[in-house]
């Protein structure tokens, strides 16, 4: 290779990913960013070898044709930006330090682990982390996350998920609460305010208010009034501050009992989730050294009171 020769790496990229989608509009949806900047990556690509790579259509809907030349240069191209991302991971899985990239839903980021994260710092202080929140499911790959914590079955498709923790589901307000006095038994909450999380999809086996009081013997009324928030951490805080009664998860409500903030009504009804926490990866990061770091330290924390 001739090393004066300037190293067209993104074009390289964007040329692989127009002639998989077969357009610079598909290429550009996975590489994030517009269509515009992947055609002119492609153009400047062209200019460099002084030959073109696509035959673009002037009419009708708006399809690339590889040339021959470079639909018979394609595979080496895949298999080199193949070749370069391994060597890149050999390179990150050669110590703990560098940036270990973690995702996290923001309540689970907020209550749990921003609260403990100092002492894993404190362990491993060559580690830093780079936390990207979201409640959606984010495509470990396409956005370079090494590992997470999910709350769900476990199953996701292409990771690997280990039991992280198992929690129980229970009403909780503040001990200020002016109408706790009312609430004597599992069927006055049918009739209080409460706060409903709707951060997580029933469907999947999430408690809500009417499951909750079904299991706790009530089958009569349902729990319509209140607030509805989509963010568990916002759920709680609703709560601590004396704006009805929440149905808490109790990983996220931990230290908040914990500090007489909250306090937890009816705990002889015990109602557990289907759902966990898991701490999920992508198989081929398994060796990481600053994953497995991460992973062992969550289970420790997981098992402290």
């Amino acid at each position: 290779m001739n090393r004066k020769s300037p190293v067209y790496l993104n074009a390289l990229r964007a040329f692989e990913a127009s002639a998989r989608h077969g357009s610079f509009s598909g290429a550009a949806k996975e590489l994030n960013v517009t269509a515009a900047a992947v055609g002119q990556m492609v153009r400047g690509l062209e200019e460099w070898l002084g030959m073109p790579l696509f035959y673009r259509r002037t009419s009708g809907k708006a399809r690339l044709t590889l040339t021959e030349n470079a639909e018979h240069a394609l595979a080496d191209i895949r298999a080199g930006l193949d070749r370069l991302g391994m060597g890149l991971d050999r390179l990150r899985e050669s110590g703990t330090g560098g940036i270990l990239n973690v995702t996290v839903s923001p309540a689970f980021a907020a209550k749990w682990l921003l609260p403990r994260i100092d002492r894993f710092q404190s362990r491993c202080p060559e580690t830093d982390i780079r936390l990207e929140t979201s409640l959606n499911l984010i495509d470990y790959k396409a956005h370079g996350i090494d590992v997470g914590v999910r709350y769900g079955d476990g199953n996701w498709a292409g990771l690997v998920a280990e039991k992280l923790m198992e929690e129980e589901i229970f009403p909780v307000c503040s001990p200020s609460f002016t109408d706790a006095s009312r609430i004597a038994e599992p069927a006055d909450l049918a009739r209080s305010t409460l706060i409903h999380d709707l951060s997580v999809d029933p469907a999947i086996g999430f408690i809500t208010w009417d499951m909750w009081l079904r299991s706790a013997g009530v089958h009569e009324g349902q729990a319509q009034r209140g607030m509805r928030i989509d963010n568990s951490a916002a759920v709680l805080q609703a709560a601590i501050e004396g704006r009805g009664v929440a149905l808490a998860r109790s990983i996220l409500a931990r230290d908040d009992l914990a500090a007489g903030r909250l306090r937890r009504l009816f705990p002889e009804v015990q109602v557990s989730s289907k759902l966990a926490y898991y701490v999920v990866y992508r198989a081929e990061y398994s060796s990481l050294p600053k994953l497995r770091t991460f992973r062992d330290w969550l289970m420790e924390e997981a098992l402290k009171p």
